[in-house]
């Protein structure tokens, strides 16, 4: 595997005061980060509100407690770290929650298919079953949801693998996410999806700054959202938020970084290509001259031997050798011949 390379060389600083360098470590450092959270997991992370939640999506599980809630680590398959999704174990069911932010992509199937495989895979190695045994093992029946807080319109309230990436025609792989994107008034979800666009219309006024996480929390407070939640975790939740923009800003800083190395490289090999076309045309321009010149001096040369010069003036004539001025008198004789 490649590993990447920090310029320990490059000492220009950027408009942040960051070295290329610099900006490299942090950028790196964030990359590495397994335990970044968010305040979606830090919620339904805890079992109060995820029971709230779950009480949401199955009214008939009357009897639920906390105690039945089992929360399972959901890791990203390809980066190997933590993400911003959710899974827990409630009886025989097994529900992973995944929060799609602004941007609305049905890549979310494929998580959640990879997510399930891999909670299965850990479910049957934990309870030490054989897949190879002819007895059927006992999996916990999957439930996927998607809690959506973006501002997409007509967001589906179910989406499915085989009809979106295979056209409906494919019985062989399916999987099925039924999408949140609204709550009941008042509910853990609707609270949720307002707190998120509240923090959205905050970093419109604010930015990505410390500010728009304060006037989010008061907002909130103020307007009954996750007020609760809010009062007991406030350090946390401002914590949680500040540092998910410190390394947004740092990789924001970072791909600037990176593509003002880009233009300035392309720029450089622009000049160079520049200078070795001017040296080739030159070149070539100087040969042509020379050719052109050559040309006509011997057609010179001829003509004043044909008029009775001698070979010796004509050379201090046109400024060259006598030899060449020979030379080009035996080229035309011979051509005559």
């Amino acid at each position: 595997m490649e590993k990447t390379s920090i310029k320990t060389n490059t000492t220009t600083k950027d408009k942040a005061g960051f070295t290329s360098a610099e900006l490299e470590e942090k950028f790196l450092k964030i990359a590495k980060h397994t335990t970044k959270d968010s305040v979606f997991r830090d919620l339904f992370g805890n079992t109060k509100y995820l029971l709230e939640l779950y009480q949401i999506l199955h009214p008939e599980d009357a009897d639920v407690t906390e105690e039945d809630l089992s929360i399972v680590t959901i890791k990203n398959i390809l980066l190997d770290q933590m993400y911003n999704d959710l899974g827990f174990c409630v009886r025989d069911r097994l529900v992973i929650l995944v929060e799609a932010q602004s941007t609305w992509s049905l890549n979310i199937l494929v998580r959640g298919f990879l997510y399930l495989a891999q909670t299965w895979q850990e479910y049957i190695q934990e309870t030490k079953q054989n897949v190879y045994k002819s007895k059927k093992i006992v999996i916990p029946k999957p439930e996927l949801y998607v809690i959506y807080t973006g501002s997409r319109k007509n967001v589906p309230e179910w989406i499915f693998l085989s009809e979106e990436f295979f056209g409906g025609k494919s019985k062989f792989a399916d999987l099925g996410i039924r999408v949140l994107s609204c709550g009941t008034e008042g509910d853990i979800i609707d609270q949720y999806i307002k707190f998120t666009r509240v923090f959205n219309d905050q970093v419109k006024i604010y930015g990505y700054t410390r500010k728009a996480v304060m006037e989010t929390i008061s907002i909130c407070k103020d307007r009954n959202v996750l007020k609760e939640y809010l009062e007991s975790r406030e350090k946390e939740v401002v914590d949680i938020m500040s540092f998910l923009f410190d390394d947004e800003y740092i990789m924001r800083l970072y791909v600037e970084d990176k593509v003002q190395e880009a233009r300035e490289e392309a720029e450089k090999e622009l000049r160079e290509e520049a200078k070795e076309a001017a040296k080739k045309a030159a070149k070539k321009a100087s040969e042509e001259a020379a050719k052109k010149a050559e040309r006509k001096n011997r057609e010179m040369t001829q003509r004043l031997f044909s008029m009775g010069m001698e070979v010796q003036k004509i050379a201090e004539v046109i400024d060259v050798e006598s030899s060449q001025v020979e030379k080009w008198i035996r080229e035309v004789h011979n051509e005559k011949r």
